[in-house]
């Protein structure tokens, strides 16, 4: 078996499987790799020694069953026998549903989750999408601290944990979208920069220096994170993945990673016959993410939109501090700029940063399904101080109101696990650093984050207690009471809604909405659908919809179907959905 490593600055390497060392050479046609060949087989355990120093996992490895600092293993991606066959499930027409292997079930595994595949299956959701999966120290994290780009966790089940999920997704219909780190690598066990420039001191982010996109020595780095991109793709059968972050990818070359990395998933989605996608998660609020590359664009196929998020979180709740300020300013006004516009910051002055920011869409060119829209996500409940889902604080009605506006409103719509059925379980921080001086690290920076807010020390879960991720693993008895049930039931009928009546490509010009800030009611037309609600209190809204007659597809709450006045009348924390 050929073993290669990319280690441009090493003067000797070596190779160790099994306990046999094998000197390798220099690849003559490829400056800065190593190679050798040793005999070897599928399990066999294997790592590199540079200069004579201790043996080093591969950065390649496709496994690391001791975990980050034990040896690779080799995986040979050809011997799982797939049970179902898989024609793909691409972008437009999706609902995507997030979900955090770790705390989904109890166990925390892959095949334990897959068990739960059936509910997902009759919720309507096409597609799961899987925070990241790729190793850290520890057992349980969110998986943003991984520091192996082309392995699995082995605590959730390893590579082979991970195919049987997928093949268990497709068996049910349900596509699989992967969460990827390519911004950052944990703060514990990152060996890379033992092995050459992966990072770089040109630019920094929050978690230290950047990843080397740009710099001597970019070429193999942007090569090694576009080639695990690919490998999860086409090994593991994946539809699309999720790109955190991608603010923090600081490139200024000609072309930008991303749309190099978008063209060579489009490549192998024609290589494999079945589609691709990518989606990214940016906060700049730039078209360019999504634009085709032929028109300068990065060419991403879609993009997280928090400002619809923040307009909606407000609405909602009331809530105005930090980032929240500007859209609570008139919540519905906001909520009906994004729900037509994509973004609310396009250009305008956010009192947040401190400065303008972003570009308006083109509203006329650009597809409504290149946005992904939510009312939570991980990041949105885990990063609270108690990590505290919207229905902790939101009535039913209202939680009614929020799945209508994004199961059956413009958008590639997007729910977090245990949203459906309006979970009461809590999503905390929760961490697992096995190195003492990390792990109290970051103990202190969380209170001391929230500390500056308000909290008392006591207040904020501790990250390193594992009954912090057990508080958060969701509480499966919950779908079966009320009003749980009766949630779900609501999720289900709205997300079959979506299915018969919104297109699965619409433009963002073919979007309308009408609103009262002071009574609190909004009414959004798109595709077909007429979707309104009433989010105050108290008395009943009556809202002028465009057409005299409509039929009443379904209803939460006190709902009176417009006669010939065209009034749709709506009782307090209530919601419809017209044809």
């Amino acid at each position: 078996m050929l073993f290669e490593v990319w280690a441009p600055q090493a003067r000797r390497v070596a190779l160790h499987v099994e306990g046999e060392e094998h000197p390798m050479e220099r690849d003559p046609e490829r400056g800065g790799w190593w190679r050798a060949e040793a005999s070897a087989a599928h399990g066999t355990r294997y790592g590199f020694s540079l200069d004579g120093g201790p043996v080093l996992p591969d950065p390649r490895a496709r496994r690391l069953p001791a975990g980050p600092d034990g040896p690779a293993a080799v995986v040979d991606p050809g011997a799982h026998v797939w049970r179902h066959e898989w024609a793909g499930r691409g972008l437009a027409g999706a609902v995507l549903y997030e979900l955090h292997v770790g705390t989904f079930t109890r166990e925390g595994t892959f095949d334990a989750a897959a068990e739960r595949l059936g509910h997902l299956a009759g919720l309507g959701v096409t597609h799961v999408e899987l925070m990241p999966v790729c190793p850290f120290p520890g057992v349980h994290g969110w998986g943003y601290d991984g520091v192996a780009p082309w392995a699995v966790h082995e605590p959730y089940g390893g590579p082979e944990g991970l195919r049987r999920f997928v093949d268990a997704a497709h068996g049910h219909g349900l596509g699989v979208v992967l969460d990827v780190v390519h911004n950052h690598l944990g703060p514990s066990g990152n060996r890379l920069p033992e092995f050459g420039p992966y990072f770089t001191d040109r630019h920094h982010t929050p978690w230290g220096a950047a990843v080397n996109l740009d710099a001597p020595g970019s070429d193999e780095v942007r090569a090694y994170f576009a080639g695990s991109a690919l490998a999860f793709l086409r090994d593991y059968r994946l539809d699309g993945l999720r790109l955190d972050a991608v603010h923090a990818l600081v490139d200024e070359r000609a072309e930008h990673f991303l749309a190099e990395l978008s063209a060579a998933v489009d490549a192998l989605a024609r290589e494999l016959g079945r589609p691709l996608f990518l989606i990214a998660e940016s906060d700049r609020n730039d078209p360019r993410t999504t634009a085709p590359r032929e028109a300068n664009g990065l060419g991403v196929h879609a993009q997280w939109d928090d400002d619809v998020h923040h307009a909606l979180h407000t609405a909602l709740t009331g809530e105005a501090q930090g980032y929240y300020a500007d859209f609570a300013r008139a919540p519905l006004a906001a909520l009906a700029k994004t729900l037509t516009g994509a973004f609310f910051h396009d250009g305008t002055y956010s009192s947040f940063r401190g400065r303008r920011h972003g570009r308006p869409v083109d509203r006329a060119a650009t597809g409504t399904h290149r946005f992904v829209a939510y009312a939570q996500t991980h990041d949105q409940i885990g990063n609270r101080a108690q990590g505290d889902r919207l229905a902790a604080h939101l009535s039913p009605g209202l939680a009614a109101c929020a799945a209508a506006l994004v199961l059956c409103g413009p958008y590639t719509p997007m729910l977090f696990m245990g949203e459906e059925w309006g979970a009461r379980t809590p999503w905390q921080y929760f961490t697992d650093h096995p190195d003492p001086e990390l792990a109290e690290a970051v103990r202190r920076g969380r209170r001391r984050e929230f500390a500056e807010h308000g909290w008392a020390a006591e207040d904020i879960p501790d990250p390193q207690d594992p009954a912090t991720r057990l508080r958060s693993c969701l509480d499966w008895d919950e779908p079966h009471r009320e009003p749980h049930a009766a949630l779900l039931a609501w999720h289900r009928a709205l997300i079959a809604l979506r299915r018969a009546h919104v297109p699965p490509r619409a433009r963002l010009a073919d979007v309308h909405v009408s609103f009262d800030e002071e009574r609190r009611w909004l009414y959004l037309r798109h595709g077909g659908l007429h979707v309104a609600v009433n989010l105050a209190g108290e008395g009943t809204a009556e809202i002028p919809l465009t057409v005299h007659t409509a039929a009443e597809l379904a209803s939460w709450g006190a709902c009176e179907a417009p006669e010939g006045d065209g009034l749709l009348r709506l009782g307090p924390h209530s919601a419809a959905v017209l044809r």
